[in-house]
């Protein structure tokens, strides 16, 4: 039942070149910045990337694409990854775009074991070319199919060794989802607490959806624009 591992480098046992990760975050809260670091100096390459965004330029999964470790993304939003656009416009990765409500669907539909579903949202646009669409009580549906992966990397707040973990805030957009829909889901954790000390009410991913876990360390958590406002004068 013990899930822990000593680190990223450990857990990563088993990935190789042409594998499809699950990468959570949303921009870039919530990353799971030591296992990202660990398969950025792996090497691996060729990889199917699956992730709200494409990071920005020294962070997240920006690293990866400068490093030419990614062969098709498939996202939401690349806004703010000057990389992503080149590598895009170049036609030097392939590109599958989701809106972020039915990226977020098709992963839950992965974990769930559910054959796909039909949505309203894309109909009529470039997401819907190529697909099954359908009039349901007189509104046209796209069909989209699920989403799994070979690898799952999420980052929590809190963990136990059972794998049952606990997110703050915005890093639990993706992470939770995400962590359902592989075959090996990672998680990383910034409190490593003991068996008992999570509150059961409390946990967002429980236990049997993880299959290693370990505590780690030197989080950067770099900010995508910050914006500051001159601090007002202070009378004495």
């Amino acid at each position: 039942m013990n899930k822990t591992v000593s680190g990223a480098k450990e857990a990563l046992a088993g990935l190789k070149d042409g594998m499809t990760i699950l990468c959570g975050g949303f921009g870039l809260s919530g990353l799971p910045e030591n296992l990202m670091a660990a398969v950025a100096a792996s090497g691996v390459k060729d990889l199917t990337v699956v992730s709200n965004n494409a990071g920005t330029d020294g962070n997240g999964i920006g690293i990866w694409l400068a490093q030419g470790q990614i062969r098709k993304m498939i996202m939401s939003y690349g806004g703010e990854c000057k990389i992503f656009e080149e590598l895009c416009l170049a036609k030097k990765i392939e590109v599958e775009w989701n809106p972020q409500g039915t990226l977020a669907e098709r992963m839950r539909a992965g974990g769930a074991g559910i054959g796909g579903f039909f949505t309203p949202t894309g109909y009529g646009t470039v997401i819907a070319e190529g697909k099954e669409t359908r009039q349901i009580d007189g509104r046209w549906y796209v069909f989209e199919k699920p989403i799994k992966a070979d690898f799952a990397f999420v980052k929590a707040w809190k963990g136990d060794p059972y794998g049952n973990l606990i997110y703050r805030k915005t890093a639990r957009n993706f992470n939770a989802v995400m962590a359902t829909a592989a075959k090996i889901t990672i998680a990383e954790v910034e409190h490593l607490q003991e068996v008992g000390d999570l509150d059961p009410d409390g946990i967002h991913t429980p236990g049997i959806f993880v299959k290693k876990i370990f505590q780690g360390s030197q989080y950067k958590k770099p900010i995508e624009k910050r914006t500051v406002r001159p601090r007002p004068a202070v009378s004495v």
